[in-house]
Order: structure tokens, then C-alpha cells, then sequence
């Protein structure tokens, strides 16, 4: 018996890459204005914002993911307390999703974690953002009650993940 083999011929990869920046340059700025704005249509309003303090602080950290040299993706940690940060302006532009950046960007922010000491990840997303819950549980978090100043509020979902070693 003769069988032929078709393969689909796969799309050149585009290299990419993750760097850490500064969460108050161009780049960073334009990346939380695209996410501000989403947050703003999907709820009415913008997230909660992300200060300067905070982008400074030690053990914070703002990544941005690019593909070709574009930016199409950043994730953020800052402190929650001595042993926990927080994850922080997770964005994929629309023209990049289910292309595997979110995960790239949760997993070099667990890897800047563990780096900085920190044993636990706590994060909030909201009720109409159900692709990016799905994202979280994939990557291994676990729905949590709300936390710190998501506590009664009824749009946010918030979750955890302790880091293995």
C-alpha cells in the first residue's frame, strides 16, 4: 500500500523576544493605553492604575514581549508583601492573541518571582475577560477570593499560584 503524505507546510517562525522595561516609557505607555482603553469598553471604565511609585518599587518589574520587533505583549509584578507579588497589566494587542504570548509573558514574570524571592503570585482579572481566566487556570492558578482592594468589588476574579522551586 502506497500512502502519500501531505504536510502542511508551517509558517516561518518570526522571532520574538522578552525584555524587561521601563513601565513609564513609550513603549510601556502605549501598551497600557491599548490595555486601558479594552478595560474601559469591556466595564465601563479603566483598571485601577499602576503608579509610578509602584513601577519603581524594588522587587517590581515590567515586561514586554516582541515579535518581529514589535511589542505585542507586557505583563507586571509589584509587591503584594514580603513573600508575594502581584501580577500586574497583563496585555496581548489583538493582532498577536492565541499565539502563546500571554503564557510567554506569565512564565518569564513567574521566573522574575522566584528570582526576587517571592513564593506566591496573586492576580485579578474581571468577570468579562473570560479568555484570560482560562489563560490563568492553564498556567496553573487557582480562583481565590478577592483580595486587598478587589474585596467586594463584584467584576473581579481574582487568583493564585504558589511557586514551585
Amino acid at each position: 500500500m502506497i500512502r502519500s503524505e501531505h504536510r502542511k507546510q508551517a509558517a516561518p517562525i518570526q522571532a520574538f523576544s522578552i525584555s524587561i522595561e521601563d513601565p513609564i516609557g513609550p513603549v510601556a505607555r502605549e501598551l497600557v493605553e491599548a490595555l486601558c482603553a479594552e478595560m474601559s469598553a469591556r466595564y465601563g471604565r479603566p483598571p485601577s492604575p499602576f503608579s509610578l511609585e509602584e513601577a519603581a518599587s524594588e522587587r517590581s518589574v515590567f515586561l514586554v514581549a516582541r515579535r518581529g520587533g514589535e511589542a505585542v505583549a507586557c505583563g507586571a509584578l509589584r509587591p503584594f508583601d514580603a513573600d508575594t507579588a502581584e501580577l500586574k497589566r497583563m496585555y496581548v494587542v489583538p493582532a498577536a492573541r492565541r499565539n502563546g504570548f500571554g503564557r510567554l509573558i506569565i512564565a518569564a514574570l513567574e521566573r522574575q518571582a522566584r528570582a526576587f524571592g517571592y513564593k506566591t503570585i496573586l492576580l485579578e482579572t474581571g468577570v468579562g475577560q473570560p479568555e484570560a481566566q482560562r489563560l490563568y487556570e492553564a498556567c496553573g492558578y487557582t480562583r481565590i477570593p478577592a483580595f486587598g482592594t478587589y474585596i467586594g468589588n463584584p467584576s473581579s476574579v481574582c487568583f493564585r499560584k504558589v511557586l514551585g522551586e
